[in-house]
């Protein structure tokens, strides 16, 4: 690291060793798993408005539903993710029961219109999102656990990632279709993916494996 040189007179020396300090604090402050989101814009209709809208063209979207996933984006800095074999998954899940697919806060989805999953009906509402990590088989999980947005060992009622999940609140239990992906992701991702007006996945990918769910309006 360089640091700025330091003159010893005056109010000159104080100043770099501000910045100096402040260069410092800013690095340690930098989230090692920034938060992170993803949307879709689904269900409304393209009409052309007499006032420029805010798209190229000047068209406007209106009546549109949001879906929306936010999670912690862990980054792979170099290390075998999933593992293999008996310890498959087992440094994401760190003692928890599942994984949280993301970091720090659990990943929680919204939706403004009813999904069907698997044949399940999901009522629009906030739902947290977990993943049982099998090597070859994962099951995605919606569940109506809230999510703690600060970490509170006292708190019972919310979940603090997937420490001390149980499935008594699960809404959709269902497989994810697994790829395996041409270059490697380096930082965790959930999309939405293929969404059409009848439908559409969620997709998480991370390293070279990508999960998919399908959904259905």
């Amino acid at each position: 690291m360089h640091y700025p040189k330091i003159v010893w007179g005056g109010g000159v020396a104080v100043s770099a060793i501000l910045m100096a300090a402040g260069v410092i604090v800013a690095q340690q402050s930098r989230p090692l798993s920034p938060r992170g989101s993803s949307e879709a814009h689904v269900l409304g209709t393209w009409t052309t408005a007499r006032k420029q809208g805010g798209t190229a063209g000047g068209s406007t979207y209106e009546n549109g539903k949001w879906l929306e996933i936010g999670y912690g984006r862990p980054l792979k800095r170099g290390r075998n993710l999933f593992g293999s074999g008996a310890d498959y998954g087992q440094s994401l899940l760190a003692g928890a029961p599942l994984w949280r697919a993301g970091a720090n806060v659990s990943t929680i989805l919204k939706n403004e219109v009813p999904l069907t999953i698997a044949g399940t009906t999901v009522p629009p509402g906030e739902y947290t999102v977990f993943i049982d990590l099998k090597e070859g088989n994962w099951t995605f999980i919606l569940s109506r656990w809230p999510a703690q947005q600060t970490y509170d060992p006292n708190n019972k009622a919310a979940l603090w990632g997937a420490y001390n999940y149980t499935p008594d609140k699960d809404v959709v239990r269902t497989k994810m279709t697994l790829e395996t992906l041409a270059h490697s992701h380096e930082q965790l991702s959930w999309e939405f993916v293929d969404v059409t007006a009848k439908g559409g996945s969620l997709a998480i990918a991370w390293d070279r494996t990508q999960g998919l769910v399908p959904f259905t309006f």
